[in-house]
């Protein structure tokens, strides 16, 4: 579930100045009313916003300014409630994640967002077909695998090989797209997508900075001076600061009480950090797991340090004790801008660093089963 996919990580809300709107996203989602609503949270160029709008007869309407293509995630909320939405429907939620540009828009549907058409959006036909090109994104793949689930019989709900099969199934199609992103990185110099997919393989698939700096270096000019780009390069310069058997950087930040809490504080332990925020539904999906790991190996000097990205407090208390996570937890409370954030070069969420107890980075996105095994592997 990795996949801060499409820069994600930083649809923090941010307040943007008020300017002639250059897209407009009309729609009509069969013929729902109050307390529906579509909520449109998006970023361009570093800039982000989260704007929300109650259905009328299935009628909507968003406008505003981005400064480029913008990444987005769009909810249906039948009851109008965006966060039970994404985070409380186990990935079944009517959520999706589109690019959109400097557009007029419409989306119709009869029955639900994940479902609806685009017209009038070059930059949407672009990402559609790249998506057909290099597979279906992780969003989509881990919604698929959720709905098969939900299908299942009881029998093979508790059955453990149906869920290996499925979840090999899922490691297939994510690998495939890992595989011929690469490839479309390679041939694209010029494509948006290029960046994106390249984006990708380094925050979510962890490629080796010797590997994807050549394949940036030959991206087209524009692409390596926009604010995706430039995020990148320094990411990828960032991942020699945090490569395997380098020391982990040390950082010091406030807990949920205000007590200062430095990494430095974990040496003689194994200390896995790991970045997340509230409003990061990949992150809460991987919650349940890290509860198990920390339960069977915090006796064995395992520990997590849980370092937020979020910027409001209520929101960030609220997540952790909605998910019963009962490590230690930090933040500075300056979302994107988060210093730990910058000094690892995380580009998007969730992202988790393996520290051994002599301080050193021995394991990086290590998320699910991978996690499991490395953790199974040093303590058992």
């Amino acid at each position: 579930m990795k996949l801060k996919f499409l820069i994600l990580a930083a649809l923090a809300p941010v307040a943007v100045a008020a300017q002639t709107p250059n897209f407009t996203i009309t729609g009509k989602i069969g013929n729902l009313n109050k307390p529906a609503k579509i909520y449109l949270d998006y970023t361009s160029e570093g800039n982000g916003r989260t704007d929300s709008v109650e259905l009328v007869d299935g009628k909507f309407k968003f406008s505003g300014n981005i400064a480029g293509i913008a990444s987005s995630r769009m909810t249906l909320s039948r009851e109008g409630i965006r966060d039970k939405e994404i985070y409380g429907t186990k990935g079944l939620g009517d959520v999706i994640y589109v690019n959109f540009g400097k557009e007029d828009i419409s989306i119709t549907s009869a029955d639900s967002l994940y479902n609806a058409k685009w017209t009038g959006s070059k930059v949407y036909d672009e990402m559609k077909a790249f998506d057909d090109r290099v597979g279906p994104t992780v969003m989509t793949v881990h919604h698929n695998a959720n709905v098969t689930i939900n299908r299942a019989t009881p029998e093979q709900q508790q059955d453990t090989m149906y869920f290996k099969v499925l979840d090999k199934q899922v490691q297939a199609f994510r690998k495939s797209r890992g595989e011929k992103m690469l490839e479309f990185a390679k041939a694209n110099p010029n494509s948006y997508f290029a960046l994106q997919a390249l984006s990708e393989l380094v925050s979510g698939y962890n490629l080796e900075s010797a590997i994807a700096m050549p394949i940036f270096n030959k991206l087209g000019e524009e692409l390596r001076l926009s604010y995706g780009g430039q995020g990148l390069y320094k990411l990828l310069n960032a991942h020699t600061v945090t490569a395997l058997g380098a020391v982990a950087p040390n950082f010091t930040q406030k807990d949920v009480n205000g007590k200062l809490v430095s990494l430095s504080d974990y040496k003689g332990k194994l200390v896995l950090v790991e970045f997340w925020a509230s409003w990061c539904s990949p992150c809460r999906a991987e919650s349940p797991n890290l509860l198990k790991q920390y339960a069977a190996f915090k006796g064995k000097g395992f520990e997590i340090l849980g370092v937020s990205v979020d910027g409001d407090k209520v929101k960030w208390l609220d997540a952790i004790k909605k998910d019963g996570l009962t490590w230690t937890q930090v933040s500075d409370l300056k979302g994107w801008d988060n210093d730990a954030r910058k000094v690892y070069g995380i580009s998007g969420v969730p992202a988790n660093f393996l520290i051994s107890p002599e301080g050193k980075i021995i394991g990086s996105h290590l998320v699910g089963e991978a996690l499991n095994k490395k953790l199974a592997e040093l303590l058992n």
